[in-house]
């Protein structure tokens, strides 16, 4: 038995940090989004919509993995978002993460930039 790990959870696979940045809430995943970790990204996108702030910008530079349940949270924001007038742009995808939106369409429902200076306004 492992008894570094005996009464605690394993390390986290992914972490997000979060920041307002003038009219948009930035939401920067670092890790693997995925079954396990969904819920880590879930939260805060829920957080900022619950709190009147419906442009979200996800920085994906960070995510080195994204399967269908990752795509699903992403999606749920964004509906919820157009929804609330705003919407959620995607920057710096890598290309296996990117991968995965253009097999399943879904990049054609985001607004995808490829850095954060053209994802934030001004």
């Amino acid at each position: 038995m492992d008894r570094e790990h005996i009464g605690s959870a394993p390390p986290a696979r992914l972490r997000v940090e979060v920041r307002t940045v003038d009219a948009s809430e930035l939401l920067a995943p670092v890790g693997e989004l995925d079954h396990y970790t969904a819920e880590i990204l879930r939260a805060p996108l829920d957080g900022a919509l619950d709190a009147g702030r419906s442009r979200l910008v996800v920085d994906c530079s960070g995510l080195e993995f994204c399967d269908s349940t990752g795509l699903n949270v992403l999606l749920g924001a964004r509906l919820r978002a157009d929804a609330a007038g705003g919407g959620v742009h995607l920057v710096g995808m890598r290309p296996a993460v990117a991968r995965v939106f253009q097999i399943t369409g879904a990049d054609a429902v985001f607004t995808v930039h490829e850095t954060l200076d053209t994802a934030l306004p001004g």
